[in-house]
């Protein structure tokens, strides 16, 4: 073997060595958010948070607010961005505990903004780890569907947030892999979840009344046509600058 070529091999060592030290790189933010929730299910956390519990803490939860209203909100906007983080099952008990403490207004903006930065964090870590990856082996198909989703989409994000047809968790990745700009996925998030937030958010201001009848929230409100009309409604009309697009560009190339 000549100079040339052991150096050739050597070089090829370092870059593969390099190059499978970049990708584990990529995966440690997933994986300290898959680790997150193995621990907290591992934990019992996630059992531990229900309305019973709730119920039976609740004075003590009412006096800490009133005493510490500044360390509550940290506490809480810092327990909701971590559950959404680490994507446990329980976005809708917590916002309820939110207007419970906080009240109606308050409540929906701690929460929203909570949430918007927790769903920020799984798109970023998802995007790190898996969009280069995902770009790379993609066909025509995903690179089709990549280009018109990032072409429309706030609009389209706006829809996913607003109808709750889809888990919130999956909403917070597939952008990430479909390269929705980070603006985009953060304005289109914190507005898009306001409408869901408030109905769930209202139901815990009103809680108190509901432990003192011995009852505890539905949790499936949303889907009420009272409810769920409206919010169609909004998604609908976020459609609207994606449907006038269409429009427009199919009578200028009829016109052509």
């Amino acid at each position: 073997m000549t100079a040339d070529q052991h150096s050739h091999d050597t070089t090829d060592k370092s870059q593969a060595k390099t190059a499978r030290t970049s990708s584990w790189r990529k995966l440690l933010p997933v994986l300290i958010l898959i680790a997150g929730l193995v621990l907290a299910w591992a934990s019992g956390v996630v059992d531990y948070l229900s309305f019973e519990t709730l119920r039976e803490n609740r004075e003590t939860l009412q006096a800490f607010v009133a005493e510490n209203p500044v360390l509550s909100v940290v506490a809480f906007m810092a327990s909701y961005a971590i559950a959404v983080a680490l994507s446990l099952p329980v976005g809708s008990l917590l916002t309820i505990v939110g207007g419970f403490l906080f009240g109606a207004w308050f409540g929906t903006t701690y929460v929203v903004i909570a949430a918007t930065i927790g769903a920020t964090v799984v798109y970023l870590a998802a995007r790190y780890a898996f969009y280069d990856l995902m770009h790379a082996k993609a066909g025509n198909a995903i690179r089709k569907m990549e280009a018109g989703f990032a072409e429309n989409a706030f609009s389209y994000l706006m829809v996913l947030r607003l109808v709750p047809l889809f888990p919130f968790w999956l909403v917070n990745l597939v952008p990430a892999l479909l390269g929705v700009k980070f603006r985009s996925f953060v304005m289109g998030t914190a507005i898009g979840i306001i409408p869901g937030t408030f109905v769930y958010v209202s139901i815990g201001d009103g809680l108190g009344a509901l432990f003192d009848q011995g009852k505890t929230p539905d949790l499936g409100v949303i889907f009420e046509p009272r409810i769920l009309t409206p919010i169609i409604g909004l998604a609908i009309l976020a459609l609207v600058p994606v449907i006038y697009k269409k429009f427009r560009n199919r009578n200028g190339g009829t016109n052509t």
